[in-house]
């Protein structure tokens, strides 16, 4: 009888240990929750200020009445935008310009990483060491004009194409996925007859779509992003991305904040114009990471779980 006790006993322990663990763990996920989702407020604030000035009159931004919710709701910055032929043009050309290069950036890093996991491949060290001296040293900025200027690039949309299609480090990060799978599929594809062109095709290729979205990931957001090449080599407005497109706005809207200031333009107006074209700018590339987050999360975690 006392061996029957002793057992229910222990059951019951185990029983109240379990709800024991049981309540710490949801007590625990319900700290993890609202640390996250206190994290993601802070993080959506900015954005929301500048949609909301975006909104707002010009009179409550010149108040500072204006912080989550805007104030005199009117959408003349977005019909201001939205009439203006050169922003809408620069928008378009800024996304068929990133489409553009996220895909060379993409072949060109596959046709370098590729070939480097060979080891057969003759003077195989050199050319990595080579490579991964131009991520530690580089020109300078008076050197990359005037290579740019003797190769008639300047005020071309090449010289926003050629000179960042290829990213050592994103390079090493597909070597190194590359290096991470089986090498008895190469062999299998070789003993098959498969040449290297072909492996790479049906075996390497679609085993590294996560890797692929996620540096496609990092391509698109640096073009998106970038203006100063355009700045430095671009002097046609035909050519200007949207990014150079905003930094002039706010150049101009610094101004007219100083004309205004000693009497000579409409008070505030700019301001709203300026927070409506971050909103254009900003919006278009924050829509493209949900359509590649599964791919990103999958790419940027495969490696811890390989090493």
């Amino acid at each position: 009888m006392s061996v029957i006790q002793e057992a229910n006993r222990g059951r019951n322990m185990k029983q109240s240990d379990g709800m024991i663990r049981s309540g710490s763990t949801r007590v625990g996920d319900w700290i993890i929750a609202i640390l996250c989702f206190l994290i993601m407020f802070v993080c959506l604030l900015p954005m929301l200020n500048v949609l909301a000035r975006s909104l707002s009159d010009a009179s409550a931004l010149m108040r500072n009445e204006v912080f989550l919710w805007p104030k005199g709701w009117n959408l003349v910055a977005y019909q201001t935008i939205l009439g203006n032929a050169k922003y809408i043009h620069s928008l378009w050309f800024t996304a068929v310009l990133t489409v553009g290069c996220t895909l060379l950036s993409l072949f060109m890093t596959v046709s370098c990483a590729y070939p480097l996991t060979y080891d057969q491949l003759k003077g195989g060290r050199v050319i990595n060491a080579l490579i991964l001296f131009t991520m530690y040293f580089s020109a300078g900025t008076i050197p990359h004009y005037l290579l740019m200027k003797n190769l008639n690039m300047l005020d071309t949309v090449w010289c926003m194409v050629i000179p960042g299609c290829i990213s050592v480090y994103n390079m090493i990060v597909m070597r190194s996925f590359f290096y991470g799978i089986p090498e008895s599929l190469r062999e299998a594809a070789e003993i098959d007859g498969a040449g290297p062109i072909r492996t790479l095709v049906r075996i390497y290729l679609p085993l590294s779509l996560p890797v692929l979205a996620t540096l496609a990931l990092f391509y698109a957001v640096g073009r998106w992003n970038g203006f100063s090449d355009a700045l430095l080599y671009v002097k046609k407005e035909e050519l200007f991305p949207i990014q150079l497109y905003l930094y002039y706005v706010l150049q101009n809207s610094t101004q007219q904040e100083i004309a205004t200031q000693e009497g000579f333009a409409t008070p505030g107006v700019g301001e709203t114009v300026k927070m409506a074209t971050v909103m254009f700018a900003t919006v278009p590339i924050l829509l493209v990471y949900p359509w590649l987050q599964r791919y990103f999360i999958a790419g940027m975690t495969i490696g811890a779980v390989k090493g």
